[in-house]
């Protein structure tokens, strides 16, 4: 009996030890920056496409990605809370300065807090590159932390930065998802809605 009681307490033992190496395997994984893990998101179907025109001149294409290719926003959600890549392919050099600039405008626009715009202004002025002609920037969101990256060439990439703030992610996010964008159309192309 006291050999059977033995065996039973090292197999516990044993047992727990396996569950904890897991749960720090996975805990390690599931911390490391996207721009770590493998990048899955260009495996993703596509939700919707658009182009974004201003006057005579297309200034960008966009693709909005999501794991199985859907757009999910639940009631009362700016914009939905699932993983998503939003791909933007630039069709004309386009200044740091200009990014940032229009970015406040639309964030104004959505109705975000002066302080907050501020800080996330602060946090953008480190992440937005100058893009020239069919460069890229792709935004990377878990649902609640993105990642911007950027691509100079088609191989080449740099991640540029990450967003911890959920709020910043979703108001970076509602530029192009929101219901209240101010480009519907492209919105709705992006979120995969015809017609």
């Amino acid at each position: 009996m006291q050999g059977t009681l033995s065996v039973y307490k090292w197999g516990i033992r044993i047992s727990l030890l396996v569950v904890m190496m897991l749960s720090i395997s996975l805990r390690a994984e599931a911390d490391k920056p996207q721009g770590e893990r493998q990048e899955v998101w260009r495996d993703w179907p596509v939700v919707g496409q658009a182009t974004l025109s201003w006057l005579f001149w297309d200034v960008y294409h966009s693709q909005l990605r999501s794991p199985d290719g859907q757009y999910q926003k639940q009631p009362g959600q700016e914009v939905a809370t699932h993983p998503l890549a939003l791909e933007i392919h630039y069709l004309r050099a386009i200044r740091r300065e200009q990014l940032l600039e229009a970015t406040e405008k639309q964030w104004q626009k959505l109705g975000y807090s002066a302080a907050n715009i501020e800080s996330w202004m602060a946090q953008l002025s480190h992440l937005f590159p100058t893009v020239e002609k069919d460069q890229r920037l792709v935004y990377l969101s878990d649902g609640q932390h993105g990642q911007l990256w950027y691509f100079p060439t088609p191989t080449d990439k740099h991640v540029r930065g990450e967003v911890i703030d959920p709020q910043m992610n979703e108001a970076f996010l509602a530029i192009w998802l929101s219901p209240r964008s101010d480009y519907p159309r492209l919105r709705n192309q992006l979120v995969g809605k015809r017609g």
